[in-house]
């Protein structure tokens, strides 16, 4: 325990969570980026939140010409260094799993999440590769997903944390391929979510502390929210709420002596998608 906050160790920098089709467990993705290359740690993980153990997920491959692009190159294998993550159920009940990977390759590598429990398993089946980094990843009904490139539009010398758009949003589908969005490109776009009935995307603009509400059938910005931290993942919530995480500042409270301790502090607020408002859930400055 620390000042309150309860701190779980046995993962490697986990960066996203999805709740595990059999509700009771999560899976975490274990961002260990070593440029490009997926340092030691990396990879797809369970996490039993009574036993609080986490258990490497394995995945086996076997390529479907209807999972992602038919030029996908093959399967990612112990390359994969997972960032965002998104979970959604396939029309014929078939769970798949949207990882962006950074590992070897930019892409969206895509599984099938097999059993329950400690027999979960995953399959891998496809992928989407991009000349952009991705970042994070919303599924849609169709099968096709909603992503943000963070840093598309960055330039030599460009300062990232000026709020200057660095980045857009991006769709997938298996008919059209990957385009841009129009109106999206903010001040690095990061977390990403859709809508159960795929009619909205809430993305987070990290650099500019806004979340931005976009209509996916009129293909047009109609809400954004202010918020006073940098938004960084977003999740569902109960009631039909979100729930967006972030961070005060981009360096925090970070000593410069080397091998001192790091302390960051982090915000979440839950948002109402409807009024595109917050109110504050946890601040880590309370728990100090």
């Amino acid at each position: 325990m620390h000042g309150g906050i309860e701190v779980i160790c046995g993962t490697h920098s986990p960066e996203d969570l999805e709740l595990a089709p059999d509700g009771k467990h999560l899976l975490v993705s274990q961002f260990v980026n070593n440029r490009g290359v997926a340092g030691p740690g990396a990879g797809l993980s369970l996490f039993d939140p009574v036993a609080k153990t986490f258990t490497k997920l394995t995945a086996t491959a076997e390529p479907l010409k209807d999972w992602g692009d038919a030029a996908c190159p093959g399967p990612i294998g112990e390359a994969l260094a997972p960032h965002g993550t998104s979970l959604r159920k396939r029309a014929n009940g078939v769970v798949q799993l949207f990882v962006v990977n950074h590992g070897g390759r930019e892409s969206i590598e895509m599984f099938e999440v097999k059993g329950t429990g400690t027999k979960t398993n995953l399959v891998w089946h496809g992928c989407v590769v991009s000349p952009q980094a991705y970042n994070d990843v919303a599924a849609l009904p169709d099968g096709g997903f909603i992503a943000t490139h963070p840093t598309a539009l960055q330039t030599p010398g460009m300062n990232l944390f000026d709020g200057a758009p660095s980045g857009y949003l991006s769709r997938w589908s298996s008919d059209k391929g990957e385009a841009e969005l129009p109106g999206t490109r903010r001040g690095y776009p990061n977390g990403v979510i859709v809508s159960a009935d795929g009619h909205y995307a809430y993305m987070n603009a990290w650099t500019v502390r806004e979340v931005h509400k976009y209509d996916l059938r009129e293909n047009k910005e109609v809400a954004v929210l202010k918020l006073d931290f940098m938004p960084d993942n977003l999740t569902w919530a109960n009631r039909g709420r979100m729930l967006a995480a972030g961070i005060k500042s981009p360096r925090g409270l970070c000593p410069p002596v080397t091998g001192t301790p790091c302390i960051q502090t982090s915000e979440v607020v839950e948002i109402d998608p409807m009024t595109m408002t917050a109110r504050p859930v946890f601040d880590s400055t309370n728990y100090a």
